[in-house]
């Protein structure tokens, strides 16, 4: 073989060598650079997922220093009202603390029948020259009693929103024993507002047909919940 062939041949291996060598190098910088971005992106992923973590983690703290740094005040308007005459002198029962007080004033349930025993028996019961002629008390609907089963006045449709029981009754009696009627009424622990009052002459007596509302205030629950935080 010729001394320029042999050379030529020998360039053109070194080449080819050189060429598998390049093409071995560049494959396996590409399969760095994309394990590095691979890795990369599931490290940012795991960044912004720790960064939303720890932001929720700051709310709930943050929540919890507002809640105690109220405790002691709220400790203090309890014990002021524990002490307040006004509510002592209207307690149900002498062993009641004062506060019982305005539990039973809103009480946490929609019990039409409570406030409709309470007005039979407590409120206008035992008023000497009074006869109770009729009493209705509405349950609530939507709580007491479903919307499609019940026939809802249009002037009640905001009842069950304001926590409302409407009643209405009619009593007959003289002067005094109707005087009784609304004495009584306003010295109810149970928060009532009359809507509606008519006074009729009946002869020597007279009719008062009354339409009016109690309240309630449903029991709030207060607890610590567990919250999933997606990536």
């Amino acid at each position: 073989m010729e001394p320029q062939k042999e050379t030529a041949l020998r360039k053109r291996t070194q080449i080819s060598k050189t060429n598998r060598m390049m093409l071995l190098w560049i494959a396996a910088a590409s399969v760095i650079v994309g394990s590095a971005l691979v890795v990369s992106y599931f490290l940012a992923q795991k960044l912004f997922f720790n960064e939303k973590v720890l932001s929720e983690k700051e709310k709930t703290v943050a929540t919890l220093q507002a809640n105690n740094s109220v405790v002691s005040a709220l400790k203090d308007q309890v014990r002021v009202l524990d002490a307040n005459a006004a509510l002592a002198k209207v307690k149900a029962n002498p062993d009641d603390q004062a506060l019982q007080v305005i539990l039973d004033a809103l009480p946490a349930d929609a019990n039409s029948l409570a406030l409709g025993a309470s007005l039979q028996n407590k409120l206008l019961a035992g008023i000497p020259g009074l006869s109770l002629e009729s009493l209705q008390v509405d349950p609530v609907v939507g709580v007491e009693v479903s919307g499609d089963a019940a026939v809802q006045d249009a002037s009640l449709s905001d009842s069950v929103s304001s926590n409302q029981i409407t009643f209405q009754f009619s009593v007959i009696g003289d002067q005094a024993a109707l005087k009784q009627v609304l004495n009584n009424l306003e010295r109810s622990i149970r928060a009532i507002d009359i809507t509606s009052l008519r006074i009729e002459n009946q002869g020597s007596q007279q009719l008062m047909s009354v339409q009016g509302r109690a309240f309630y205030e449903p029991a709030k629950t207060v607890e610590l919940h567990d919250k999933a935080v997606k990536p």
